[in-house]
C-alpha cells in the first residue's frame, strides 16, 4: 500500500506544502555551524565518502521535515503518516540487506541512518527501524526465497510496512519461552495467543509473529497479513514515551494462515536471537541519537540564555555538565562505530558485544538527556525546546530490545561462561 495521510497536517506543518521539499526531491546537506563542539573527536573522518553523503541527506531531511512539526504530533499522540512517503524517497529502507531492492549499506551507515532519524525524533526512528530492521531482517535471515522475493522489495520501497511481534503481556524478557502457539492443521497454521508493545501493528501490512510451533516444539516465525481473521491489533493508550509511534496489543484467536507463511529458516529461538543481534546495534545508535540531540539543544541554549548578566554557558557548573555530556557522547560514537565495522565480518559481533553496546549507550544517553533537561531549567519541560521529548523517549529505549538488566546478564554469561538467569 501507499501510505496515506490520516491526520490533517496543521497549518505550517512540513507536510502541508511550502516549508517542505516534494517527495523524491534530493535534500541538500544540512547547513551546520562550524563548531567543533558538535563533533569534537572528528567522527566524520571515520566515514567513507558514500556514508557521509547518505548521512548528510538523512540529516537534512530530519532538520527540514521532522524537527519543525514533530512536537505537535508527539503531544497529540498521533503519527504523521505522510512523512513516511517522504522518508521512502530517500531510498534507505532495508539498511545493510543485499539485493531485493535494498540499499546494501555498510553496517555503520545503517546505524548512522538510525542515529540521524532518532536525533530528529525517537518515534520516527523507531517506526522506521521496525520495518527496516526487525521486520525485514526476520524475513531476510529466516525467510524462504519466495518470501524474500515477495516482501523485501515492497518493504524497501516502503510501499508496505512490517511489524515484529515477539513480546507478550506476561512474557517480556523471557522471550525464549513465549506462550503464543502455532498449530499445524493440513496446509495451514492456527495461531492463538497475545502480543504486547508491537510498534506499528495497527496499520502494518504484515506482522512477523513469533510462536511455539507444535511441529518442532521450538519458537518459529510466521507472517500474518493485515486483516487476517483472528488477528486483532489494538492501540495501547496512555503511553508517555515515543508518543508519535502507535504500539499495539495483539490478540490471536484461531488466526488461520497458510503453512507457506511460516518463516522457513526460523527453527528455534537461536534464529530469533540472530535477528535481535543483527538489529541491537541499531538501538545502540538510536540511544546516541537522543543524546546527540539533547546535547546540541542544551549547548545552543546555554550559549544564548542570559542570567546574572552573562550567558549561562560561561558558568563553571554548566560547563562541567556540557563537558561530561560531550565526553560520554564522543566515546559512545567511536565505540559503536568500531562494533559496526566489526560486524561487517561474519561472526565477529557476538551477542554480548551487541548487548554491551545497547546497555552502555542506553544508560549513558539516559544520563545525558537528564543533564540537558537540567541545563534548560524550567524551559526544559516544554515541548518547544525538544529536550523533554528526547528525555521521555529515552525511557522507552532504556527498556526495549533487552532491558538494562537482561543485556547486563547476556554480557555476564559471555565473560564468565555461567548463566545467571533461567
Amino acid at each position: 500500500m501507499k501510505f496515506k495521510q490520516p491526520f490533517a497536517a496543521k497549518k505550517g506543518d512540513a507536510g502541508n506544502g511550502a516549508a517542505t521539499a516534494a517527495a523524491g526531491e534530493a535534500y541538500a546537506p544540512a547547513a551546520r555551524p562550524a563548531d567543533k563542539a558538535f563533533d569534537y573527536f572528528d567522527f566524520d573522518s571515520l566515514l567513507r565518502p558514500e556514508e557521509r553523503e547518505v548521512r548528510d541527506r538523512v540529516r537534512a531531511f530530519v532538520e527540514a521535515e521532522v524537527v519543525p512539526i514533530i512536537a505537535d504530533y508527539w503531544e497529540r499522540d498521533e503519527t504523521p503518516m505522510f512523512m513516511l512517503e517522504k522518508l521512502a524517497a530517500l531510498n534507505i529502507c532495508g539498511g545493510s540487506i543485499q539485493g531485493y531492492g535494498c540499499p546494501g549499506f555498510s553496517p555503520l551507515l545503517t546505524g548512522l541512518v538510525q542515529f540521524e532519524l532518532t536525533r530528529g525524533d525517537g518515534s520516527i526512528g523507531t517506526l522506521f527501524g521496525v520495518t527496516s530492521g526487525l521486520g525485514m531482517m526476520s524475513i531476510y535471515l529466516c525467510g524462504s526465497e519466495a518470501q524474500k522475493q515477495h516482501w523485501l522489495p515492497r518493504l524497501a520501497r516502503m510501499e508496505a510496512f512490517c511489524a515484529f511481534a515477539l513480546t507478550e503481556p506476561f512474557i517480556g524478557s523471557d522471550a525464549a519461552h513465549i506462550q503464543t502457539t502455532a498449530r499445524k492443521i493440513g496446509d495451514t497454521y492456527v495461531l492463538n495467543g497475545a502480543k504486547r508493545w508491537i510498534g506499528g501493528a495497527t496499520f502494518a501490512d504484515v506482522t512477523v509473529v513469533w510462536a511455539q510451533d507444535d511441529q518442532t516444539g521450538q519458537v518459529s516465525g510466521f507472517l500474518v497479513e493485515k486483516d487476517t481473521p483472528g488477528f486483532y491489533p489494538t492501540k495501547i493508550k496512555g503511553k508517555l514515551a515515543l508518543r508519535a509511534l502507535p504500539n499495539a496489543d495483539i490478540k490471536l484467536e484461531n488466526c488461520v494462515i497458510p503453512a507457506s507463511n511460516r518463516l522457513e529458516k526460523a527453527n528455534s529461538f537461536r534464529d530469533t536471537a540472530a535477528v535481535l543481534r543483527a538489529t541491537r546495534l541499531g538501538v545502540a545508535w538510536a540511544a546516541i541519537g537522543h543524546a546527540q540531540a539533547a546535547y546540541e539543544f542544551a549547548l545552543t541554549y546555554a550559549k544564548k540564555r542570559q542570567q546574572f548578566g552573562r550567558p549561562i554557558a560561561s558558568f563553571q557548573l554548566i560547563q562541567e555538565k556540557l563537558v561530561n555530556m560531550l565526553a560520554e557522547l564522543e566515546y559512545m560514537k567511536i565505540t559503536t562505530a568500531h562494533l559496526s565495522r566489526l560486524s561487517e565480518t561474519p561472526n565477529r559481533l557476538t551477542d554480548g558485544m551487541a548487548s554491551l553496546a545497547k546497555m552502555n549507550n542506553a544508560r549513558k544517553a539516559r544520563q545525558i538527556v537528564a543533564q540537558a533537561r537540567e541545563i534548560l531549567g524550567g524551559n526544559g519541560i516544554l515541548l518547544e525546546h525538544h529536550v523533554m521529548r528526547h528525555f521521555a523517549d529515552m525511557e522507552a529505549v532504556y527498556s526495549y530490545e533487552g532491558t538494562n538488566e537482561i543485556n547486563t546478564l547476556v554480557v555476564g554469561r559471555e565473560i564468565t561462561g555461567l548463566q545467571a538467569f533461567a
